[in-house]
């Protein structure tokens, strides 16, 4: 997979693309990260992307020409022309399913917006999807674009050192993940599950199931309510 982000300040992700699974995953060919600087595509000399908005109001707008230029430079780079995303916070929720439906992807394109969003013509005009990490307001869209990356990479084979190990964490059966623990069995009174201990690995399963199970019905009950709704439909 190719990921290309499109932003002001590319040095934003100099650090988390440079650590962990994004810096191996990208080692090993898994996938590819580019970032592209918005400001270098500017038609003036004052390299200015944002403007007043027309009807008055607070802030600044992003401006169409650099970065429809943008977008087009970029989309020449490769022959699979990529899903285009901007985060805004009017965007469909980013979850685990939206992160393995991207996953699925030859390449992706994020544009990373700020000041106080995007022109709307931007949107209109390259046919740009809009995706939200969530109902809060941040100072641009990097934090949203690290997000989408770092849960989508995980998702491609080879991008984990164990092939099975996106298939239990939170989220990626609708359930919250059950209780995990390591050496040693007790520390300061506190022990480690008989059951884990057993060693009979049909029942520690079936432990694990019934341990998401309650830990989503007490803390994410909206998980809960959709879990089942799946299963039912399901049947």
């Amino acid at each position: 997979m190719r990921i290309d982000i499109l932003t002001l300040f590319p040095e934003m992700f100099d650090s988390p693309l440079k650590y962990s699974i994004l810096k191996r995953a990208q080692e090993a060919g898994v996938v590819k990260i580019a970032l592209s600087n918005i400001r270098d595509f500017a038609a003036d000399a004052y390299k200015k992307v944002d403007d007043k908005p027309y009807g008055g109001g607070p802030g600044m707008v992003m401006m169409c020409q650099p970065m429809f230029d943008c977008v087009e430079h970029v989309r020449r780079l490769e022959a699979e022309p990529g899903r285009l995303i901007m985060l805004t916070p009017q965007g469909r929720k980013f979850d685990q399913s939206l992160a393995k439906e991207l996953s699925l992807e030859k390449r992706l394109i994020l544009i990373a917006g700020r000041y106080e969003g995007f022109d709307e013509r931007i949107r209109e005009g390259l046919g740009a999807e809009q995706v939200s990490i969530g109902d809060y307001v941040l100072s641009g869209g990097e934090l949203g674009a690290m997000v989408v990356v770092d849960a989508v990479v995980r998702l491609l084979e080879g991008a984990l050192g164990d092939e099975t190990s996106s298939d239990d964490e939170t989220f990626s059966r609708g359930l919250i993940e059950y209780p995990q623990y390591t050496r040693p069995e007790e520390f300061r009174g506190m022990k480690v599950p008989e059951m884990l201990l057993s060693g009979h690995h049909a029942r520690i399963a079936k432990w694990r199931l019934e341990q998401s199970i309650e830990r989503t019905k007490m803390w994410r009950p909206d998980l809960w309510e959709e879990y089942n709704k799946k299963l039912k439909d399901q049947k």
